[in-house]
């Protein structure tokens, strides 16, 4: 814990910058715009459950749009502002973790990005904010999952058999217990349909031993670095993923997101014990709301998904937004870009 204490002066690229005085409630403000979808004057690269990639020629536009996904399955309603957190809570993770590892963030900042492609003035409404201007990099085909509790699937599956992705844990654990050492546990990637736990032994046949282990090595680092500047705000991160990708040269670097709602299970410090399964401050509480249409009969975890119900879309909205301020120390809304990436 005493290493955060320690950390570099933060860069400008994340540096938030607060723009009101006032505080702000849970819900932030009333946003009745969402962005479910883009059409924006470049090659669409890919569209993914959440994020539309468009294709800069030197560079890619990361859109995070309102899209939510709950097993696999992306829903028809979005929710208000989750783009904005996704995208601006990575960048500003990407900070605080940039001297153990360069990655792919180049900038938040809209005027900083129009300037460099004033193809995108037009359109700047639509993806400001919820976008990052990144390096056009090679994506590894395998998703680094850190757990440092075991919860979620990885009870299930050592409840039934003592393992996790195939490889024994210590006896005696708990559901939701912290774990002796935070686990390394890959999974294949998938763009539709459901990932895969993998061993580290296929991983490894999959990428080659020296980038296996370095990836290991990396994600373990920056899960430590993320679960200790979350204590400070009360939060425990239970587990999250990282992806990495490499450049012409082989050199590898962070990308996608890191440390958010959709990549990471937070739990409330103050409210969290093993032996049980804490409330949630991620999309955990849609999660569970599904289970309970699957336990009906009514949903079968295939397309089409039900429509979400508006006070579900509500709370996962303050959710989200709480989460971003409890670890920023600032609001949405009191957040400025200027120079977050141009430095």
């Amino acid at each position: 814990m005493g290493a955060v204490t320690r950390l570099p002066p933060l860069p400008p690229t994340v540096r938030l910058q607060r723009t009101l005085s006032n505080d702000h409630p849970v819900a932030e403000r009333a946003v009745t715009d969402t962005i479910a979808r883009t059409e924006l004057p470049f090659p669409l690269s890919r569209r993914g459950k959440v994020r539309d990639v468009y294709d800069l020629g030197d560079a890619l536009l990361l859109v995070a749009t309102d899209r939510v996904s709950a097993f696999d399955v992306v829903m028809p309603q979005p929710i208000p502002r989750k783009g904005e957190v996704l995208n601006l809570l990575a960048a500003w993770w990407f900070g605080r973790v940039s001297d153990l590892v360069p990655s792919h963030f180049l900038s938040v900042d809209p005027s900083y990005i129009v300037g460099r492609y004033p193809e995108l003035r037009e359109s700047e409404p639509v993806w400001a904010r919820r976008s990052t201007l990144a390096r056009k990099l090679e994506p590894f085909p395998v998703e680094c999952v850190v757990r440092g509790y075991i919860a979620g699937s990885a009870w299930q599956e050592y409840r039934a058999r003592g393992t996790l992705a195939g490889e024994t844990l210590p006896e005696g654990l708990s559901e939701s217990g912290r774990m002796p050492e935070p686990v390394f546990s890959p999974a294949t990637k998938a763009e539709t349909g459901h990932d895969e736990n993998i061993t580290f032994a296929r991983m490894a046949e999959v990428l080659g031993l020296p980038v296996a282990e370095h990836l290991r090595e990396t994600s373990l680092r920056i899960y430590e670095r993320g679960r200790a500047i979350a204590a400070e705000s009360g939060i425990v991160i239970a587990d999250t993923k990282f992806e990495f990708g490499a450049d012409g040269d082989g050199s590898i670097y962070l990308i996608d997101e890191i440390l958010t709602p959709d990549s990471s299970r937070f739990w409330p410090a103050d409210q969290y014990a093993p032996g049980r399964s804490p409330p949630s401050l991620d999309k955990q509480p849609l999660r569970d709301y599904l289970e309970t249409l699957v336990e009906r009969g009514e949903w079968s975890k295939q397309p089409p998904p039900p429509a979400l119900p508006g006070w579900l879309i509500d709370q996962t909205s303050e959710r989200y937004q709480t989460v971003f301020r409890r670890l920023t120390g600032a609001s949405l809304d009191e957040v400025s870009l200027a120079g977050w990436g141009t430095a």
